[in-house]
């Protein structure tokens, strides 16, 4: 795999997240009832810093949850034994029936993920609205699932691949597209 170029540095991202968390504020008139719940991995990480600029721009904090969706994944057949799933679970610190939960991901893609992340929500209560916020919006979906709040979208071809790199993980913020 080499790399192609850099479509996203530190302060590209700093300015999307923060795109994303006033429009969050605006389309929901504000936070109330309202939860961001990373998808693991980097969706909890963008998840942590949508909530903080949240509460710099509107001084009170979005509650923030992860979700695996390892077990809800359509995948899991093709697994082989050596590569059994590691579920770490989940962890909403509130009850999500009746709010606004907010999906966070690093990058949509065929919309695979998402459908999994919202069969993990609904497994846990009735939200009044699943809303999704994504980093990165590669197109390909297979399935019809839209994100609410985009960071940039970036047209790919299915030979390319878009690597989020964040510091909480990787030591460094920026997105990459690669040659597979």
């Amino acid at each position: 795999m080499s790399q192609k170029a850099i479509v996203l540095d530190e302060q590209a991202i700093r300015r999307a997240l923060t795109r994303i968390a006033h429009e969050i504020i605006e389309r929901n008139k504000g936070i109330k009832n309202c939860i961001l719940v990373g998808i693991r991995t980097r969706g909890i990480y963008l998840a942590d810093r949508l909530s903080a600029r949240i509460e710099q721009i509107e001084g009170t904090k979005v509650p923030v949850g992860e979700i695996d969706i390892t077990l809800y994944r359509d995948d899991l057949t093709k697994i082989t034994v050596d590569q059994e799933p590691v579920v770490k679970g989940n962890n909403i610190p509130i009850d999500i029936n009746n709010q606004i939960v907010i999906l966070v991901d690093d990058v949509l893609f065929t919309g695979r993920t998402v459908r999994a992340a919202i069969d993990a929500v609904i497994d846990l209560g009735r939200p009044a609205a699943v809303q999704l916020a994504v980093l990165v919006d590669r197109g390909h979906r297979e399935l019809p699932i839209r994100a609410d709040y985009v960071g940039k979208n970036i047209p790919t071809s299915s030979s390319e691949k878009i690597v989020v790199e964040l510091t909480e993980v990787d030591e460094n913020d920026q997105v990459s597209i690669y040659d597979k």
